[in-house]
């Protein structure tokens, strides 16, 4: 996964236990695609407190994530959704029975929702 994606879900997550000038420093440059010039002049500070403040946010939503793992394992629940969803998609067009086609369909439609 791209570092800037991976950032931007960390920020999601966890961007809230930041303070709120590194989460608006990091949401200006990773979502709203600032450049640090643009951030600096918006903020009325230099580009190297920009880049300093980007820095430290950085590393504590990896730290984070190092501690609670909440991104790595809502990657890895998708994952099993998306392969349940595969298999049920499969036995439902190998099956006739109509009932076990509705009833996997509704569950197909439940972990939909999920990913």
């Amino acid at each position: 996964m791209e570092i800037k994606v991976k950032i931007s879900i960390l920020l999601e997550i966890y961007g809230k236990l930041l303070t709120d000038k590194q989460f608006t420093l990091l949401d200006d440059y990773y979502n709203n695609d600032l450049s640090l010039s643009e951030i600096a002049e918006n903020e009325g500070i230099t580009r190297q407190a920009v880049r300093d403040n980007l820095k430290k946010g950085e590393n504590k939503l990896f730290e984070y994530e190092g501690k609670l793992g909440i991104m790595e394992k809502t990657l890895k629940n998708q994952e099993k959704i998306a392969e349940v969803l595969s298999e049920i998609t499969t036995i439902e067009t190998k099956m006739s029975d109509k009932e076990i086609a509705k009833v996997l369909e509704d569950v197909k439609n439940k972990l939909a929702v999920l990913v």
